[in-house]
């Protein structure tokens, strides 16, 4: 289980540092296009909180934090699920 969060964990720095290399290629892109900017909502969360003053450090440490907390619950509920010896809800 350690090792399936880990692999959420990477994919959330994966897509968070693929959102700000597209955004620094294309600034202007993303801004114009509301369909990449509701796909760059749902698959980095961090950018809801564009308001705050954030640095390439901080979103991919958040992105990769929330990832984690979300492949944290997905493995849980996932393991709960598939094995009758665990007691269910």
């Amino acid at each position: 289980m350690k090792n399936r969060i880990a692999i959420w964990a990477a994919v959330g720095f994966i897509v968070a540092g693929c959102w700000e290399l597209y955004a620094a290629t294309s600034p202007s892109a993303i801004e114009q296009t509301q369909s990449l900017w509701i796909i760059a909502r749902i698959t980095c969360p961090i950018t809801f909180a564009v308001h705050l003053p954030l640095n390439l450090y901080a979103v991919l440490i958040v992105n990769t934090v929330i990832y984690a907390l979300i492949g944290l619950i997905v493995e849980t509920l996932r393991e709960r699920l598939n094995n009758p010896r665990i007691h269910r809800f």
